[in-house]
């Protein structure tokens, strides 16, 4: 029997305000701030061949003056864009810290992405220097333009063995030993623009979303909550998030780092093993993983705890639907409850749960967190009843009327595509979400994933995680598929859990689990086994790509394959 949680929303939720000081520099308060502590970690970087390094706030800073004076040198200065090409590793905090504390703009950059991905920001955004891991230093190189005047390698292989630098190109090690460790840092405000990411939509080429100093602060209310009361004095935060992008970034990397706490470093792809392996070594209390991520970890272990000393005490989810399945999982298998959360880059973290101060509930994903107000919009713009879906809306301002920091400055060189985002004041995400009375967000997937088949409005989601509930199903998605007489048939492409073998019989049992669960118009009439879905570099399902291969498929065309 679980115990009854307290439910202090309405008084969090009511009494809080923002605090934002006239200046604020992230690097001052994710790093220089801790380092006069000479012994704290902030980083625990987990090789994967055994070895461990733990690096000091105090190191950070050492490091981040020395870029920071070899970037002066090099000529970047307040506002310039320096690309990051970076996985999870020191180097990549020690370039935020210089970059913040030059008053420049930081770009993280997938170090998945190709030359052609690469090429549109990097010219886009006009980036002076790119600070690049040798692994992609080709990629990056064949999208130089014009704008992109330094690369600057960090190259873990011996000088011995290193190829020649070219021009413009310096060694990261040797650009830092030549530099200065005494740095006096711009100062900047609070609204000064601090990153810049890139969101890839679902037309027309990804824009630069432009984001403050002060979005961090936006951040901080999410990111205690869902984390249960984050900070405890032996919490160790990890996450698989890419920190190129607002997941692994701004939900947890520099949220760890400002409260002085240690993170857990590791680059490589998601394992579930080897991360069962990582919560044990480094006592993770704390953790945020995608939906995707834990889909794995409950197919390779359905009781963790029987070969596992986990210390895990929170876990936030967010970036896809966590569905009824995987909070049960969490609540039975690890002994949590998963908080789940939505948020998009140029609003994050604006809603979401907090099993320690108040319930979640199955399926839902929270409630506005303190300080963000968020309504459920129509096409017009006007807020909606509860029980009416329709978009998720954040406020520029909250219900004090004061400015809320996390809403962001707006899209790089875009200012049409800014005021399209906005209805007034309003902030349209393009997800859809319906609210209960009590002011629970009930999730209704994004608005270009909807479809409708027979008539019926259809989103995916709750398909999805139907079929993951059962045992023979590891991941699934929910495209329509053209159809003459219904307009869109629903199809589901289904990755088979280990040990599992495709056959009718198998599309049979998946077709009846579903009809027995929910409509009979929501049952997937054609099931297609693959071996992987489509995913984006943050654990989304990409959607758009099997939507796009059965459009070609109804054209007669040869459909493209599936990576």
């Amino acid at each position: 029997m679980r115990t009854a949680v307290r439910d202090d929303y309405d008084e969090l939720y009511g009494q809080f305000r923002w605090h934002v000081p006239e200046r604020f520099n992230i690097a001052d308060a994710c790093c220089t701030r801790w380092a006069a502590d000479a012994r704290r970690t902030a980083l625990i970087v987990d090789h994967g061949d055994g070895r461990i390094e733990k690096v000091t706030y105090r190191r950070l800073r050492r490091d981040g003056n020395r870029l920071a004076n070899a970037l002066r040198a090099l000529g970047v200065r307040r506002g310039d864009r320096v690309a990051i090409v970076l996985p999870q590793r020191p180097e990549t905090v020690v370039a935020h810290v210089a970059i913040h504390g030059l008053g420049a703009i930081a770009m993280p950059l997938s170090i998945l992405f190709g030359p052609e991905a690469l090429r549109y920001r990097l010219e886009n955004s006009e980036a002076t220097v790119a600070i690049v891991a040798a692994a992609q230093a080709d990629a990056v190189r064949a999208a130089r333009g014009d704008a992109l005047r330094h690369l600057i390698l960090v190259d873990d292989t011996p000088p011995t063995a290193r190829t020649s630098l070219a021009d413009g190109e310096h060694d990261w090690a040797s650009l830092l030993g030549n530099a200065s460790d005494r740095f006096a840092p711009a100062g900047t405000r609070a609204g000064d623009p601090a990153v810049l990411i890139y969101t890839s939509g679902t037309t027309g080429p990804p824009k630069g979303a432009l984001i403050a100093h002060r979005t961090l602060i936006g951040n901080l209310t999410g990111f205690v909550a869902s984390q249960n009361w984050f900070p405890r004095p032996r919490d160790v935060f990890w996450s698989p998030a890419d920190w190129a992008w607002t997941g692994g970034l701004m939900d947890a990397l520099l949220p760890t780092l400002y409260f002085g706490r240690p993170i857990v470093a590791q680059s490589g792809r998601f394992d579930p093993a080897r991360s069962y392996a990582l919560l044990e070594r480094h006592r993770v209390t704390n953790a945020f993983l995608f939906p995707t991520a834990l889909k794995m970890l409950m197919k390779h272990d359905p009781e963790p705890r029987k070969r596992h000393r986990l210390a895990l005490r929170a876990v936030m989810s967010g970036g896809e639907a966590v569905g009824d399945t995987l909070f049960d999982w969490c609540q039975d298998a690890l002994g949590i409850t998963v908080n789940e959360i939505f948020g998009q880059t140029e609003a994050n973290y604006v809603v979401g749960n907090s099993s320690l101060r108040w319930p979640a509930r199955p399926g839902s994903i929270g409630r506005p967190y303190p300080g963000h107000r968020v309504a459920i919009l129509d096409d017009d713009g006007h807020e909606l009843p509860p029980g009416q879906l329709g978009e998720i809306a954040v406020n520029r301002f909250d219900l004090h009327g004061d400015s809320d920091p996390v809403v962001f400055l707006g899209y790089w060189r875009n200012d049409e595509a800014t005021r399209a985002k906005f209805s007034g004041d309003w902030l349209r995400t393009g997800d859809l979400a319906a609210a209960d009375p009590d002011g629970y967000l009930w999730y209704g997937g994004r608005a270009d994933d909807m479809f409708k088949a027979a008539g019926y409005r259809i989103g995916p989601s709750e398909i999805e995680s139907c079929l993951v509930r059962h045992p023979a199903v590891a991941n699934a998605a929910v495209v329509p598929k053209p159809d003459a007489e219904r307009g869109n048939l629903v199809k589901a492409y289904v990755v088979l859990a280990a040990g599992q073998r495709a056959c009718d019989e198998l599309i049979d049992a998946l077709q009846q689990h579903v009809r027995g669960k929910l409509a009979p118009y929501e049952y997937p009439k054609e099931i297609e086994f693959v071996d992987e879905l489509p995913m984006t570099t943050t654990g989304k399902v990409q959607r758009a790509v099997l939507r796009e291969r059965e459009r070609q498929r109804a054209q007669g065309a040869q459909p493209s394959p599936i990576s």
